[in-house]
Protein backbone atom coordinates (compact mmCIF):
# COMPACT_ATOMS: atom_id res chain seq x y z
CA UNK A 1 0.00 0.00 0.00
CA UNK A 2 1.43 3.36 -1.08
CA UNK A 3 0.46 6.38 1.04
CA UNK A 4 1.14 10.09 0.47
CA UNK A 5 0.90 11.86 3.84
CA UNK A 6 0.26 15.58 3.34
CA UNK A 7 0.84 18.01 6.21
CA UNK A 8 1.62 21.67 6.89
CA UNK A 9 3.97 20.95 9.81
CA UNK A 10 6.05 18.06 11.09
CA UNK A 11 8.34 17.39 14.05
CA UNK A 12 11.32 17.87 14.19
CA UNK A 13 11.40 20.32 11.25
CA UNK A 14 8.54 22.75 11.95
CA UNK A 15 6.09 22.72 14.85
CA UNK A 16 3.31 24.93 16.19
CA UNK A 17 1.24 22.24 17.91
CA UNK A 18 0.08 18.64 18.08
CA UNK A 19 -0.30 18.24 14.30
CA UNK A 20 3.50 18.34 13.99
CA UNK A 21 3.90 15.58 16.57
CA UNK A 22 1.30 13.41 14.85
CA UNK A 23 2.87 14.02 11.43
CA UNK A 24 6.28 13.09 12.76
CA UNK A 25 5.18 9.87 14.47
CA UNK A 26 2.24 8.36 12.55
CA UNK A 27 4.10 7.84 9.23
CA UNK A 28 6.86 5.99 11.09
CA UNK A 29 4.30 3.77 12.84
CA UNK A 30 2.57 3.07 9.51
CA UNK A 31 5.91 2.23 7.90
CA UNK A 32 6.43 -0.36 10.63
CA UNK A 33 3.18 -2.06 9.53
CA UNK A 34 4.45 -2.35 5.95
CA UNK A 35 2.85 0.76 4.41
CA UNK A 36 5.02 2.51 1.78
CA UNK A 37 4.84 6.13 2.96
CA UNK A 38 5.97 9.41 1.44
CA UNK A 39 5.42 12.75 3.21
CA UNK A 40 4.67 16.08 1.49
CA UNK A 41 5.50 19.38 3.24
CA UNK A 42 6.13 23.01 2.23
CA UNK A 43 9.81 23.98 2.37
CA UNK A 44 9.54 26.80 4.89
CA UNK A 45 12.62 28.94 5.60
CA UNK A 46 15.56 26.84 6.78
CA UNK A 47 13.97 23.43 6.26
CA UNK A 48 16.05 22.36 3.25
CA UNK A 49 19.17 23.18 5.25
CA UNK A 50 18.01 20.90 8.07
CA UNK A 51 17.61 17.91 5.74
CA UNK A 52 20.19 15.44 4.50
CA UNK A 53 21.25 15.94 0.84
CA UNK A 54 17.94 17.10 -0.70
CA UNK A 55 17.64 15.91 -4.30
CA UNK A 56 15.95 18.17 -6.85
CA UNK A 57 13.31 16.03 -8.59
CA UNK A 58 12.09 18.75 -10.94
CA UNK A 59 9.37 21.36 -11.04
CA UNK A 60 5.58 21.48 -11.37
CA UNK A 61 3.37 24.12 -12.99
CA UNK A 62 0.77 24.08 -10.26
CA UNK A 63 -1.11 27.24 -11.28
CA UNK A 64 -0.78 29.40 -14.38
CA UNK A 65 1.55 31.83 -12.57
CA UNK A 66 3.22 29.47 -10.09
CA UNK A 67 5.88 26.92 -10.91
CA UNK A 68 7.44 25.29 -7.84
CA UNK A 69 10.45 23.04 -7.32
CA UNK A 70 10.13 19.64 -5.65
CA UNK A 71 12.95 18.21 -3.56
CA UNK A 72 13.23 14.74 -2.08
CA UNK A 73 15.08 13.88 1.11
CA UNK A 74 14.25 11.85 4.22
CA UNK A 75 12.55 12.91 7.43
CA UNK A 76 15.39 13.44 9.95
CA UNK A 77 15.87 10.41 12.17
CA UNK A 78 14.02 8.10 9.74
CA UNK A 79 14.30 6.59 6.27
CA UNK A 80 10.87 7.89 5.25
CA UNK A 81 10.95 9.84 1.97
CA UNK A 82 10.10 13.51 2.46
CA UNK A 83 8.99 15.64 -0.49
CA UNK A 84 9.43 19.40 -0.07
CA UNK A 85 7.66 22.10 -2.10
CA UNK A 86 10.13 24.91 -2.65
CA UNK A 87 8.69 28.29 -3.62
CA UNK A 88 10.74 31.15 -2.21
CA UNK A 89 8.02 33.77 -2.61
CA UNK A 90 5.44 31.72 -0.71
CA UNK A 91 7.38 29.80 1.95
CA UNK A 92 10.78 31.41 2.58
CA UNK A 93 9.55 33.88 5.20
CA UNK A 94 10.45 35.05 8.67
CA UNK A 95 7.87 33.95 11.24
CA UNK A 96 5.62 30.94 11.66
CA UNK A 97 4.19 28.69 8.96
CA UNK A 98 0.80 30.42 9.12
CA UNK A 99 1.41 33.96 10.31
CA UNK A 100 3.71 36.93 10.55
CA UNK A 101 5.17 37.33 14.06
CA UNK A 102 3.44 40.71 14.46
CA UNK A 103 0.78 41.23 11.81
CA UNK A 104 -1.17 37.97 12.05
CA UNK A 105 -2.10 35.46 9.35
CA UNK A 106 -0.31 35.70 6.02
CA UNK A 107 -2.79 37.30 3.63
CA UNK A 108 -1.92 34.83 0.86
CA UNK A 109 -2.45 31.70 2.97
CA UNK A 110 -5.11 30.49 0.50
CA UNK A 111 -2.44 30.41 -2.19
CA UNK A 112 0.27 28.96 0.05
CA UNK A 113 -1.86 26.04 1.15
CA UNK A 114 -3.80 25.80 -2.08
CA UNK A 115 -0.39 25.05 -3.60
CA UNK A 116 0.26 22.33 -1.02
CA UNK A 117 -3.10 20.74 -1.88
CA UNK A 118 -2.59 21.06 -5.65
CA UNK A 119 0.89 19.52 -5.57
CA UNK A 120 -0.47 16.59 -3.54
CA UNK A 121 -2.97 15.93 -6.32
CA UNK A 122 -0.37 16.40 -9.09
CA UNK A 123 1.88 13.81 -7.43
CA UNK A 124 -1.07 11.41 -7.38
CA UNK A 125 -1.44 11.24 -11.16
CA UNK A 126 1.26 10.20 -13.66
CA UNK A 127 3.96 12.88 -13.64
CA UNK A 128 7.52 13.48 -14.79
CA UNK A 129 9.02 13.59 -11.28
CA UNK A 130 8.65 10.01 -10.07
CA UNK A 131 6.96 6.75 -11.04
CA UNK A 132 5.72 6.22 -7.45
CA UNK A 133 1.99 6.92 -7.26
CA UNK A 134 -0.05 6.70 -4.05
CA UNK A 135 -3.05 4.46 -3.49
CA UNK A 136 -4.17 6.83 -0.73
CA UNK A 137 -3.58 10.52 -0.08
CA UNK A 138 -3.90 11.26 3.66
CA UNK A 139 -4.65 14.96 4.24
CA UNK A 140 -4.47 16.74 7.58
CA UNK A 141 -6.49 19.77 8.70
CA UNK A 142 -7.70 22.73 6.66
CA UNK A 143 -4.31 23.49 5.10
CA UNK A 144 -4.70 20.34 2.95
CA UNK A 145 -8.47 20.52 2.55
CA UNK A 146 -8.46 21.28 -1.18
CA UNK A 147 -6.41 18.16 -2.00
CA UNK A 148 -9.44 15.79 -2.12
CA UNK A 149 -11.16 18.29 -4.43
CA UNK A 150 -8.15 18.53 -6.77
CA UNK A 151 -7.84 14.73 -6.80
CA UNK A 152 -11.35 14.45 -8.19
CA UNK A 153 -10.86 17.42 -10.51
CA UNK A 154 -7.75 15.77 -12.00
CA UNK A 155 -9.27 12.28 -12.19
CA UNK A 156 -6.75 10.69 -9.83
CA UNK A 157 -7.22 7.00 -9.04
CA UNK A 158 -5.99 7.58 -5.47
CA UNK A 159 -8.45 7.54 -2.58
CA UNK A 160 -8.38 10.41 -0.10
CA UNK A 161 -8.57 10.51 3.68
CA UNK A 162 -9.11 13.84 5.42
CA UNK A 163 -8.16 13.99 9.12
CA UNK A 164 -9.69 16.65 11.37
CA UNK A 165 -7.25 17.65 14.09
CA UNK A 166 -9.21 20.73 15.19
CA UNK A 167 -12.51 21.72 13.56
CA UNK A 168 -12.31 25.23 15.02
CA UNK A 169 -9.61 26.20 12.50
CA UNK A 170 -11.34 26.07 9.14
CA UNK A 171 -9.44 28.00 6.47
CA UNK A 172 -12.38 30.16 5.34
CA UNK A 173 -11.43 32.84 2.78
CA UNK A 174 -12.97 35.36 0.38
CA UNK A 175 -14.84 33.66 -2.42
CA UNK A 176 -12.70 35.35 -5.10
CA UNK A 177 -9.78 33.06 -4.23
CA UNK A 178 -11.56 30.28 -6.15
CA UNK A 179 -10.43 31.84 -9.44
CA UNK A 180 -6.74 32.02 -8.51
CA UNK A 181 -6.92 28.45 -7.21
CA UNK A 182 -8.62 27.18 -10.40
CA UNK A 183 -11.66 25.76 -8.59
CA UNK A 184 -14.70 24.99 -10.72
CA UNK A 185 -17.34 27.69 -10.46
CA UNK A 186 -20.23 25.23 -10.38
CA UNK A 187 -18.85 23.68 -7.19
CA UNK A 188 -19.13 26.97 -5.29
CA UNK A 189 -22.35 25.90 -3.56
CA UNK A 190 -23.46 24.15 -0.33
CA UNK A 191 -22.97 20.80 -2.09
CA UNK A 192 -19.34 21.77 -2.69
CA UNK A 193 -16.61 23.95 -1.19
CA UNK A 194 -18.80 26.98 -0.34
CA UNK A 195 -19.45 27.76 3.33
CA UNK A 196 -21.64 30.77 4.17
CA UNK A 197 -20.45 32.67 1.12
CA UNK A 198 -16.77 31.84 1.65
CA UNK A 199 -14.35 29.43 0.07
CA UNK A 200 -13.68 26.93 2.85
CA UNK A 201 -10.69 24.58 2.80
CA UNK A 202 -12.20 22.62 5.70
CA UNK A 203 -15.53 22.27 3.91
CA UNK A 204 -13.78 20.99 0.76
CA UNK A 205 -11.97 18.32 2.79
CA UNK A 206 -15.11 17.25 4.62
CA UNK A 207 -17.22 17.17 1.45
CA UNK A 208 -14.88 15.66 -1.15
CA UNK A 209 -12.67 13.21 0.79
CA UNK A 210 -13.48 9.52 0.37
CA UNK A 211 -13.08 8.92 4.10
CA UNK A 212 -12.92 11.17 7.15
CA UNK A 213 -11.09 10.61 10.40
CA UNK A 214 -10.54 12.54 13.56
CA UNK A 215 -8.20 12.14 16.47
CA UNK A 216 -10.37 10.50 19.12
CA UNK A 217 -13.62 8.50 19.24
CA UNK A 218 -15.29 10.97 21.62
CA UNK A 219 -14.40 13.95 19.41
CA UNK A 220 -15.88 12.10 16.40
CA UNK A 221 -19.20 12.06 18.26
CA UNK A 222 -18.87 15.61 19.64
CA UNK A 223 -18.33 17.28 16.25
CA UNK A 224 -21.68 15.97 15.06
CA UNK A 225 -23.38 18.22 17.64
CA UNK A 226 -24.14 21.93 17.41
CA UNK A 227 -21.92 22.74 20.39
CA UNK A 228 -18.74 21.28 18.85
CA UNK A 229 -19.57 21.21 15.13
CA UNK A 230 -18.71 24.87 14.33
CA UNK A 231 -21.34 24.92 11.58
CA UNK A 232 -20.30 21.60 10.03
CA UNK A 233 -22.40 19.33 12.26
CA UNK A 234 -25.04 18.72 9.55
CA UNK A 235 -22.46 17.66 6.97
CA UNK A 236 -20.68 15.48 9.54
CA UNK A 237 -23.95 13.82 10.54
CA UNK A 238 -24.61 13.17 6.85
CA UNK A 239 -21.14 11.62 6.49
CA UNK A 240 -21.16 9.80 9.83
CA UNK A 241 -20.74 6.41 8.11
CA UNK A 242 -17.48 7.72 6.55
CA UNK A 243 -16.12 9.20 9.82
CA UNK A 244 -13.76 7.25 12.09
CA UNK A 245 -12.40 8.43 15.44
CA UNK A 246 -8.89 7.10 16.11
CA UNK A 247 -7.10 8.19 19.27
CA UNK A 248 -3.64 9.60 18.62
CA UNK A 249 -0.60 7.98 20.12
CA UNK A 250 2.70 9.62 21.04
CA UNK A 251 6.25 8.98 19.95
CA UNK A 252 7.45 6.87 22.86
CA UNK A 253 11.07 7.17 21.73
CA UNK A 254 11.02 10.97 21.87
CA UNK A 255 8.87 11.03 25.01
CA UNK A 256 10.62 8.49 27.22
CA UNK A 257 11.66 9.44 30.78
CA UNK A 258 14.28 6.68 30.86
CA UNK A 259 16.21 8.10 27.86
CA UNK A 260 15.06 11.73 27.51
CA UNK A 261 18.21 13.79 26.83
CA UNK A 262 16.60 17.00 28.13
CA UNK A 263 16.37 15.68 31.70
CA UNK A 264 19.10 16.00 34.35
CA UNK A 265 18.15 12.52 35.60
CA UNK A 266 16.38 9.69 33.80
CA UNK A 267 13.89 7.37 35.44
CA UNK A 268 11.20 4.80 34.79
CA UNK A 269 8.38 3.27 36.82
CA UNK A 270 10.88 1.15 38.77
CA UNK A 271 13.11 4.12 39.62
CA UNK A 272 10.46 6.75 40.32
CA UNK A 273 12.52 8.15 43.18
CA UNK A 274 14.78 9.80 40.57
CA UNK A 275 11.81 11.88 39.40
CA UNK A 276 12.27 13.93 42.59
CA UNK A 277 15.72 14.99 41.37
CA UNK A 278 14.20 16.21 38.09
CA UNK A 279 11.62 18.16 40.09
CA UNK A 280 14.23 19.85 42.26
CA UNK A 281 16.34 20.81 39.23
CA UNK A 282 13.25 22.25 37.53
CA UNK A 283 12.35 24.27 40.62
CA UNK A 284 15.86 25.75 40.66
CA UNK A 285 15.79 26.42 36.89
CA UNK A 286 12.45 28.25 37.12
CA UNK A 287 13.21 30.20 40.28
CA UNK A 288 10.76 28.25 42.44
CA UNK A 289 11.49 27.37 46.04
CA UNK A 290 13.15 23.93 45.93
CA UNK A 291 10.67 22.30 48.31
CA UNK A 292 10.33 18.55 47.74
CA UNK A 293 7.08 18.46 49.72
CA UNK A 294 5.31 21.18 47.69
CA UNK A 295 3.13 19.68 44.93
CA UNK A 296 4.26 21.15 41.60
CA UNK A 297 1.56 21.69 38.96
CA UNK A 298 2.47 22.04 35.29
CA UNK A 299 0.93 23.63 32.20
CA UNK A 300 2.38 23.42 28.68
CA UNK A 301 -0.19 24.85 26.33
CA UNK A 302 -1.51 27.57 24.11
CA UNK A 303 -2.86 30.15 26.55
CA UNK A 304 -6.38 30.39 25.13
CA UNK A 305 -10.03 30.21 26.11
CA UNK A 306 -10.29 26.84 24.32
CA UNK A 307 -7.68 25.36 26.64
CA UNK A 308 -9.68 26.51 29.71
CA UNK A 309 -6.67 28.25 31.20
CA UNK A 310 -8.70 31.34 32.08
CA UNK A 311 -10.42 29.05 34.62
CA UNK A 312 -7.08 28.16 36.17
CA UNK A 313 -6.25 31.86 36.63
CA UNK A 314 -9.65 32.41 38.22
CA UNK A 315 -9.03 29.80 40.95
CA UNK A 316 -5.28 30.40 41.27
CA UNK A 317 -5.42 32.26 44.60
CA UNK A 318 -7.45 29.52 46.32
CA UNK A 319 -5.23 26.85 44.76
CA UNK A 320 -1.92 28.47 45.67
CA UNK A 321 -3.14 28.99 49.24
CA UNK A 322 -2.75 25.20 49.66
CA UNK A 323 1.03 25.61 49.28
CA UNK A 324 1.35 24.08 45.83
CA UNK A 325 3.53 25.54 43.06
CA UNK A 326 2.74 26.25 39.41
CA UNK A 327 4.98 26.12 36.30
CA UNK A 328 3.49 27.46 33.06
CA UNK A 329 4.97 27.37 29.55
CA UNK A 330 3.06 28.69 26.56
CA UNK A 331 1.79 31.65 24.59
CA UNK A 332 -1.53 32.76 23.19
CA UNK A 333 -4.09 35.44 23.95
CA UNK A 334 -2.21 38.58 25.11
CA UNK A 335 -4.66 39.32 27.94
CA UNK A 336 -4.28 35.79 29.33
CA UNK A 337 -0.50 35.96 29.03
CA UNK A 338 -0.57 39.16 31.11
CA UNK A 339 -2.77 37.55 33.77
CA UNK A 340 -0.30 34.71 34.19
CA UNK A 341 2.69 37.07 34.28
CA UNK A 342 0.90 39.12 36.96
CA UNK A 343 0.32 35.92 38.92
CA UNK A 344 4.06 35.17 38.84
CA UNK A 345 4.82 38.66 40.17
CA UNK A 346 2.28 38.21 42.95
CA UNK A 347 3.64 34.79 43.97
CA UNK A 348 7.44 34.91 43.58
CA UNK A 349 9.08 31.56 44.21
CA UNK A 350 5.70 29.82 43.93
CA UNK A 351 4.65 30.55 40.31
CA UNK A 352 6.82 30.46 37.19
CA UNK A 353 5.54 31.61 33.78
CA UNK A 354 7.56 31.29 30.57
CA UNK A 355 5.95 32.89 27.52
CA UNK A 356 6.90 31.23 24.23
CA UNK A 357 7.77 27.81 22.85
CA UNK A 358 10.66 25.81 24.28
CA UNK A 359 10.85 22.10 23.45
CA UNK A 360 13.58 21.15 25.99
CA UNK A 361 11.77 23.01 28.80
CA UNK A 362 8.48 21.34 27.86
CA UNK A 363 10.14 17.96 28.47
CA UNK A 364 11.51 19.09 31.84
CA UNK A 365 8.14 20.47 32.94
CA UNK A 366 6.49 17.23 31.87
CA UNK A 367 8.98 15.20 33.91
CA UNK A 368 9.58 17.54 36.85
CA UNK A 369 6.01 18.42 37.78
CA UNK A 370 3.72 16.20 39.84
CA UNK A 371 0.35 17.12 38.31
CA UNK A 372 -0.42 18.24 34.75
CA UNK A 373 -3.44 20.53 34.27
CA UNK A 374 -5.58 20.37 31.07
CA UNK A 375 -9.08 21.83 31.64
CA UNK A 376 -9.83 22.29 27.91
CA UNK A 377 -13.32 23.36 26.89
CA UNK A 378 -12.85 21.09 23.89
CA UNK A 379 -9.86 18.98 22.97
CA UNK A 380 -9.95 16.88 19.78
CA UNK A 381 -7.25 14.59 21.17
CA UNK A 382 -4.53 16.31 23.13
CA UNK A 383 -1.06 14.84 23.50
CA UNK A 384 0.23 16.48 26.68
CA UNK A 385 -2.01 14.38 28.91
CA UNK A 386 -0.43 11.29 27.31
CA UNK A 387 3.05 12.71 27.85
CA UNK A 388 1.99 13.13 31.48
CA UNK A 389 0.92 9.48 31.72
CA UNK A 390 4.23 8.40 30.21
CA UNK A 391 6.24 10.50 32.69
CA UNK A 392 4.25 9.63 35.82
CA UNK A 393 2.94 13.19 35.99
CA UNK A 394 -0.72 12.78 36.82
CA UNK A 395 -3.11 14.54 34.39
CA UNK A 396 -6.13 16.47 35.64
CA UNK A 397 -8.33 16.86 32.57
CA UNK A 398 -11.75 17.93 31.34
CA UNK A 399 -14.25 15.27 30.29
CA UNK A 400 -14.07 15.99 26.56
CA UNK A 401 -12.62 14.61 23.33
CA UNK A 402 -9.36 12.72 23.54
CA UNK A 403 -8.90 13.70 27.19
CA UNK A 404 -11.90 11.54 28.08
CA UNK A 405 -10.61 8.70 25.88
CA UNK A 406 -7.05 8.63 27.23
CA UNK A 407 -7.36 9.39 30.96
CA UNK A 408 -9.33 7.11 33.26
CA UNK A 409 -10.67 8.68 36.45
CA UNK A 410 -12.21 6.88 39.39
CA UNK A 411 -13.76 7.15 42.83
CA UNK A 412 -11.01 7.89 45.35
CA UNK A 413 -11.25 6.12 48.73
CA UNK A 414 -10.07 7.97 51.85
CA UNK A 415 -7.71 5.12 52.63
CA UNK A 416 -6.45 2.03 50.88
CA UNK A 417 -5.72 1.46 47.22
CA UNK A 418 -7.13 3.38 44.26
CA UNK A 419 -9.13 1.67 41.47
CA UNK A 420 -6.68 -0.40 39.43
CA UNK A 421 -7.72 1.22 36.13
CA UNK A 422 -7.36 4.81 37.35
CA UNK A 423 -4.66 6.88 35.60
CA UNK A 424 -5.64 10.47 36.42
CA UNK A 425 -8.50 12.73 37.46
CA UNK A 426 -11.36 13.80 35.18
CA UNK A 427 -13.50 16.87 35.87
CA UNK A 428 -17.19 15.86 35.84
CA UNK A 429 -18.16 19.37 34.68
CA UNK A 430 -16.21 22.14 32.99
CA UNK A 431 -16.18 25.23 35.20
CA UNK A 432 -13.70 26.92 37.57
CA UNK A 433 -15.26 25.52 40.75
CA UNK A 434 -15.12 21.93 39.46
CA UNK A 435 -11.52 22.45 38.37
CA UNK A 436 -10.63 23.60 41.90
CA UNK A 437 -12.42 20.66 43.52
CA UNK A 438 -10.73 18.17 41.16
CA UNK A 439 -7.27 19.67 41.74
CA UNK A 440 -7.83 19.54 45.51
CA UNK A 441 -8.69 15.87 45.12
CA UNK A 442 -5.43 15.33 43.23
CA UNK A 443 -3.54 17.10 46.01
CA UNK A 444 -5.27 14.87 48.54
CA UNK A 445 -4.01 11.77 46.72
CA UNK A 446 -0.54 13.35 46.48
CA UNK A 447 -0.50 13.64 50.27
CA UNK A 448 -1.02 9.87 50.53
CA UNK A 449 2.33 8.58 49.28
CA UNK A 450 1.07 5.01 48.86
CA UNK A 451 -1.87 6.05 46.69
CA UNK A 452 0.25 8.52 44.73
CA UNK A 453 2.91 5.96 43.85
CA UNK A 454 0.20 3.50 42.80
CA UNK A 455 -1.40 6.13 40.56
CA UNK A 456 1.93 7.06 38.99
CA UNK A 457 2.73 3.44 38.16
CA UNK A 458 -0.73 2.81 36.70
CA UNK A 459 -0.37 5.92 34.54
CA UNK A 460 3.08 4.90 33.29
CA UNK A 461 1.87 1.41 32.40
CA UNK A 462 -0.84 2.67 30.05
CA UNK A 463 -0.07 2.03 26.38
CA UNK A 464 0.11 5.47 24.70
CA UNK A 465 2.23 4.39 21.71
CA UNK A 466 1.23 4.71 18.07
CA UNK A 467 1.22 0.94 17.57
CA UNK A 468 -2.49 0.39 18.25
CA UNK A 469 -3.54 3.63 16.55
CA UNK A 470 -1.52 2.85 13.42
CA UNK A 471 -3.29 -0.50 13.18
CA UNK A 472 -6.65 1.30 13.23
CA UNK A 473 -5.49 3.63 10.42
CA UNK A 474 -4.32 0.61 8.42
CA UNK A 475 -7.75 -1.00 8.81
CA UNK A 476 -9.40 2.23 7.61
CA UNK A 477 -7.12 2.36 4.55
CA UNK A 478 -7.80 -1.30 3.76
CA UNK A 479 -11.55 -0.74 3.99
CA UNK A 480 -11.24 2.24 1.66
CA UNK A 481 -9.32 0.19 -0.90
CA UNK A 482 -11.53 -2.88 -0.38
CA UNK A 483 -8.44 -4.92 0.50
Amino acid sequence: MRLLFVTSEIFPLIKTGGLADVSGALPAALTATGVDVQILLPAYRGILAQCDSPQHLGSLQAFHDIRCDIYQTTLPGTRIPLLLIDDLALYDRYGGPYNHPIYGDWQDNPLRFGLLSKVAAMLSVPNMLQSWLPDIVHCNDWQTGLAPYYLKQMGSMAKSVFSIHNLAFQGNFHADWRYRLTLNEEDFQPAGYEFYGHLSFMKAGLYYADALSTVSPTYAREIQTEHFGFGFQGLLQHRAHDLTGILNGIDTDVWNPSTDPYLPNNYDEKTLASKKNVKKALQVELGLQPLASAPLLGVVSRLTHQKGLDMLVEIAHELLATGCQLAVLGSGEPALEQEYLALMQQYPGQVSVTIGYNEPLSHRIMAGTDIFVMPSRFEPCGLNQMYGLRYGTIPVVANTGGLADSVQGGVVPDKGLLPTNMTGLVMPENNPWTLLVTLRQALQIYANSRQWKQLQKQAMQRDVSWKTSAQHYLEMYQKLLNV
